[in-house]
């Protein structure tokens, strides 16, 4: 069918690398086992699609090799992913809070548009409802055999390149393809794992817990080293929310994380100044201009609460500063893959090249987006890997 490469995955990574293809005169065919192109990119967001961050730097990339993406992200900035929506779809970002980018329309449908449109303009093929069975390389190239609105095929390309994602979310056909096409040509996988995923609390503090589903309190949630300061939401089944996502990408089973429920503030001093203008006043009363009445009150089991504040002894404050301050939190696991945002592990950052994405023993095979070892940060970090690492892999087609 005379195409320079076959792009496997119409998500992000896949329809960026066919797009650039296509501006590099190179004419490409992506495969989508979809009834549609950019499915994970249409929920995105809330279907508002944050899609790149103004922050982005290695920093925010879990990986084995933290200097891995620098290349990538060198090759195509964040101010290339702006340009180039504004250019090919007028597309201009309105940021929110920390760096996240949004598209002005905040409709992520206005992002997917922008692929579909220029990949029809500059002769790129998108098939629909069609799944890969197999792959296969040979001394000419790579054969593909795939079955399309059910009838089988066959398609040949001297390339191929491997955009399926990771194993978030099952319903929109996530699956683990590309970690068994990286198995079947002899690559390592880096272990994986939910990423930007609700934790849950089990046995007897869960009724603890779903007493205050839908209270969200600003904090500073740390596991070892790393924090993150932003809302978390208690829930049914445990803790969600920004920093609670955020902090699952570094969490692993059996260990704890904590939790500063006053991260800009010291309860200490507060009580101290209240308790110099009115020692009446119960902690209660003080926790209440603090939190939700519902999350005062149910700290009563853990903290003496009905106390005045002149008659907090020194035992109740040292207890009172712990709890604030150092909330420890025991999580029972995660709530998986069908609800994180993205998956951590992938193919091995040693298998592949940092500058062109290539496997280094499978020539003219390469991986890009959330199947290799390089997971972002919640908001919109993992767009712009999966931009950057499209427009890298597009450059070597």
């Amino acid at each position: 069918m005379g195409f320079d490469a076959v792009i496997i995955g119409a998500g992000a990574c896949g329809l960026m690398c066919a797009a650039q293809a296509g501006l590099l005169g190179k004419r490409t065919l992506v495969i989508e086992k979809n009834s549609q192109p950019g499915a994970k990119i249409l929920i995105s967001g809330g279907g508002r699609c944050n899609y790149t961050n103004l922050n982005t730097s290695a920093q925010q990339f879990i990986s084995e090799n933290e200097h891995f993406c620098k290349s990538a992200f060198s090759q195509f900035t964040v101010q290339d992913t702006i340009s180039f929506f504004e250019v090919y779809g007028g597309i201009k970002g309105k940021e929110k809070t920390l760096g996240q980018l949004f598209p002005e329309s905040n409709k992520a449908k206005d992002i997917v548009k922008v692929f579909t449109d220029l990949c029809t303009d500059i002769n790129q093929e998108i098939w629909c409802n069609t799944e890969v069975k197999s792959i296969d390389k040979n001394s000419i190239g790579f054969e593909i055999k795939l079955v399309r609105n059910g009838r089988e095929e066959t398609i040949r390309s001297p390339k191929v390149v491997i955009a399926t994602g990771g194993l978030p979310i099952s319903k929109m056909g996530a699956t683990d393809f590309g970690l068994k096409i990286a198995r079947q040509f002899g690559l390592q996988i880096t272990q994986t794992a939910p990423a930007l995923v609700p934790l849950t609390i089990t046995g007897k503090e869960q009724q603890w817990y779903e007493q205050l589903s839908g209270n969200s309190i600003f904090c500073r949630v740390s596991c070892g080293e790393i924090s993150f300061e932003e809302n978390i939401l208690f829930t049914h089944w445990g803790l969600s929310g920004p920093a609670i996502l955020q902090i699952s990408s570094y969490w692993k089973p059996g260990n704890a994380i904590e939790i500063d429920l006053l991260p800009n503030q010291h309860i200490l001093e507060l009580i101290e100044e209240e308790r110099s203008l009115n020692g009446k006043k119960q902690l209660l009363t003080l926790l209440s201009n603090l939190y939700t009445r519902k999350f005062a009150e149910a700290l009563m089991l853990l903290l003496p609460v009905e106390k005045n504040l002149a008659s907090l002894s020194k035992a109740d404050l040292q207890k009172t500063e712990a709890l604030i301050h150092h909330f420890k939190v025991k999580p029972a696991g995660d709530k998986g893959y069908d609800k994180a945002e993205v998956m951590r592990g992938g193919v091995s950052t040693q298998e592949l090249s940092s500058k062109t994405l290539e496997a280094k023993k499978v020539p003219g095979l390469y991986f890009g987006g959330e199947c290799v070892d390089v997971t972002g940060w919640l908001g919109g970090y993992n767009f712009q890997w999966a931009w950057a690492s499209g427009f890298v892999i597009a450059q070597g087609l």
